[in-house]
């Protein structure tokens, strides 16, 4: 095995090859279904009861922390899974990155709780919550968490400023997507 690796070191397979032998390129699966996750979060700025502004971001990154968590309850079955509705935000600009278990700067004001709900298909789980502002903010990230205060990331995502001041309201409305391989 040692003579393999050596032989083949610093060189890319061809997808025959990788085929062949089992290997899967990134990507790909091997005689296995696929699980395709997509996720949106919608941020609606209301102000005075009108929404004057609306961010949307698409098919940004679950955590590493999720996918993780998604496994232990497959093994431990705790009623924790139906947990992820406390919804954060904050003022960090830092791109994200599976490896996220935090916002990067938190607004420091409470998580609000959202309401769950099964989303226009069955594999669609949406969270909504609408969180008043006490202060001045330049918002511009979202998080998903299973507490209110520290525990799982499900999802992070950054977009552009919205400007809020004391009374300001954000409804970030959290959607994953879960469909099989057609």
């Amino acid at each position: 095995m040692f003579k393999f690796l050596k032989r083949f070191r610093g060189r890319k397979l061809g997808l025959d090859y990788q085929l062949k032998h089992g290997l899967a390129e990134r990507g790909r699966t091997m005689g296995g279904s696929v699980i395709n996750v997509t996720t949106k979060t919608v941020a609606k700025h209301i102000r005075n009861g009108e929404v004057i502004g609306e961010r949307e971001v698409l098919n940004k990154k679950v955590t590493t922390a999720f996918v993780n968590f998604i496994v232990a309850q497959l093994q431990t079955e705790t009623s924790a899974f139906g947990d992820f509705k406390y919804h954060d935000s904050g003022t960090g600009t830092n791109a994200e990155n599976a490896s996220d278990t935090a916002l990067q700067t938190p607004c420091g004001e409470a998580r609000t709780v959202g309401t769950q709900v099964e989303g226009a298909q069955t594999y669609e789980y949406k969270s909504i919550a609408t969180h008043t502002y006490a202060g001045s903010f330049a918002i511009t990230e979202h998080g998903l968490f299973n507490a209110a205060s520290g525990v799982t990331l499900m999802d992070r995502t950054v977009f552009s400023a919205i400007n809020v001041v004391a009374s300001d309201k954000i409804e970030f409305t959290f959607t994953i997507q879960f469909s099989a391989e057609a």
